[in-house]
């Protein structure tokens, strides 16, 4: 099919189709994303050289990506990619990923930018006082940063869910069960979330002058294993918690094979809230979820932060700069009442 056929079958002018695949902001989304649908389905493709000569644009999103952080092989990662894929599809974005050894990540975002091989970037898993943003502000490239680091007052681009406040709510309703020993598996706390989910923690027990206690706190890549490991040291401590808070839905299945292993019962003698991310192949899902949690889909972040950042790029002047996202609070049949 050439372009002029796809247009009649849209009743459309070549005109429009041709600007809607090749990224024009003129044309509505709607329209666009009409084109799109109709092309994948009929086999059309624009010559990706004519179109970049066309717009001045790469048509492609960079991600780097450090191969010690395992982000490749991180279920929660991919469920993100996942979701901006789709978008990127329907835009008519590439998404071009460069897998590095850690120490050469800035310089695999220099590459990407000096060589023109994308219209922008979209950063993860940002840290506490995080260079890449320093880095990525000195270009002229549109980026957008999935979570924020600890300086809110520095003007980049980004969308994240309320940690603190997401994990504040989860320990007050562990502590109007009657629990006051709370064990804490967090993630790795040299990243920015994990920062904020740990604020929400203590900032909860301290208003119940509760003082945090280090031997209930953990922090670690959010592995199953991990939970599992956790949650048996901290029974095995001479005033062990009677409930847990884990900080990915993964870990919480690692803590749940500790309790069942410990012949606990899940929501009566040992209860458990989680945050879950609505992994795709974990789902936590039904008529009463398995876990109480606080709820975020982490792969409609993906699509909204590939919109973002398409945005940005085709709109600068008009798109939507940060978006900070309210965690749901699911009850389900992990939680009760402390015995």
């Amino acid at each position: 099919m050439n372009l002029k056929e796809l247009a009649s079958l849209l009743n459309l002018s070549t005109t429009t189709v041709s600007r809607a695949l090749n990224g024009y902001p003129e044309v509505n989304a709607e329209t666009r994303e009409r084109v799109v649908a109709a092309a994948r389905r009929h086999g059309y493709a624009p010559n990706q050289g004519a179109r970049r000569l066309a717009t001045g644009r790469a048509h492609a999103i960079g991600h780097v990506i450090p191969l010690a952080r395992h982000q490749m092989i991180n279920p929660i990662f991919a469920e993100f990619i996942s979701g901006a894929g789709e978008t990127y599809s329907i835009a008519g974005y590439d998404m071009i990923a460069s897998v590095v050894p850690e120490a050469d990540e800035a310089d695999a975002y220099r590459a990407m930018i000096a060589q023109r091989k994308v219209d922008g970037i979209l950063v993860h898993t940002p840290r506490l006082l995080d260079p890449r943003i320093d880095l990525l502000s000195g270009f002229s490239l549109p980026f957008l940063m999935h979570g924020r680091d600890s300086r809110p007052e520095r003007d980049y681009c980004w969308i994240d869910i309320n940690n603190r406040r997401a994990f504040l709510r989860a320990t007050d309703l562990l502590l109007d069960l009657g629990h006051r020993r709370i064990g804490f598996l967090n993630g790795m706390e040299h990243l920015n979330f994990a920062q904020r989910r740990r604020s929400g923690y203590c900032a909860a027990l301290t208003a119940r002058d509760i003082a945090p206690d280090p031997d209930l706190m953990r922090h670690a890549e959010m592995t199953e294993a991990y939970g599992y490991d956790g949650v048996r040291e901290m029974l095995g401590l001479p005033d062990p918690p009677t409930a847990f808070l884990a900080s990915s839905i993964i870990t919480a299945f690692g803590a749940l094979r500790a309790v069942s292993e410990a012949g606990l019962r899940l929501g009566a003698d040992i209860s458990i809230v989680t945050h879950d991310d609505e992994l795709s192949h974990m789902s936590n899902a039904g008529p009463v979820p398995l876990f109480t949690a606080t709820r975020s889909s982490i792969r409609a972040a993906g699509r909204r932060a590939a919109e973002m950042l398409i945005a940005l790029i085709e709109q600068p002047g008009a798109a939507t700069r940060s978006e900070l996202w309210e965690a749901d609070l699911t009850i389900g049949r992990s939680t009760g009442p402390r015995v």
